[in-house]
């Protein structure tokens, strides 16, 4: 079976819109990235392997959908295609919800600004990388969307590698900037599923 947006024009333009909420507050965010000359840079190239691990996935996912509709999921098609497109929404709030959050110490690079310090309110109380986790879930909803299981294995996957290594470089930078406190904050919280992982 095709995709559910492959058979159905508002389907398709649901799904294309979402996609451009998506990509239109990365867009937003990246002008609140604001660095100044005391910023010191420990990306160690996350932030290309991120995007190119996020959007390799997203490609394939799609071409996966139409490739192998074998994997087709059978059931609810309609419904899980909403319920996909909601977790990409509220993937993309939680995620601008969390840049927020942080506010001056967001960056898109992993950096370390003057005088910074371990941050622990709203999402970072439980989870140590809410605006990943914002990401993920509007990815999963992606694969939900597209209503293939292999699709939606293969983005995440994917996905998770990229974010994988972005967060041990952040992490290791992170640790060296703040020590003790941020080793504290790291035994409390979790990465990205409050009290689970």
């Amino acid at each position: 079976m095709l995709p559910v947006f492959a058979t159905n024009r508002l389907d398709a333009f649901i799904l294309y819109a979402s996609f451009f909420i998506w990509l239109l507050q990365e867009v937003i965010s990246s002008f609140t990235d604001i660095r100044g000359k005391d910023i010191k840079v420990h990306d160690r190239s996350s932030g290309v392997v991120l995007l190119i691990c996020i959007w390799l996935g997203i490609f394939a996912s799609i071409n996966i959908a139409f490739v192998a509709q074998s994997f087709a999921i059978p059931w609810h098609r309609t419904f899980l295609f909403v319920i996909g497109i909601f977790l990409m929404l509220v993937g993309v709030a939680f995620r601008w919800y969390s840049i927020r959050v942080l506010g001056k110490y967001f960056t898109r690079q992993v950096a370390i600004q003057p005088g910074q310090t371990v941050v622990e309110n709203g999402p970072y109380r439980l989870i140590r990388h809410p605006s990943y986790s914002g990401a993920l879930i509007t990815i999963f909803g992606v694969g939900l969307a597209l209503t293939n299981w292999l699709s939606l294995i293969g983005v995440m996957v994917i996905a998770f590698i990229g974010y994988s290594y972005r967060v041990w470089v952040e992490e290791k930078t992170l640790v060296n900037a703040l020590g003790e406190p941020y080793r504290q904050y790291m035994k409390r919280t979790k990465r990205f599923i409050p009290f689970v992982y």
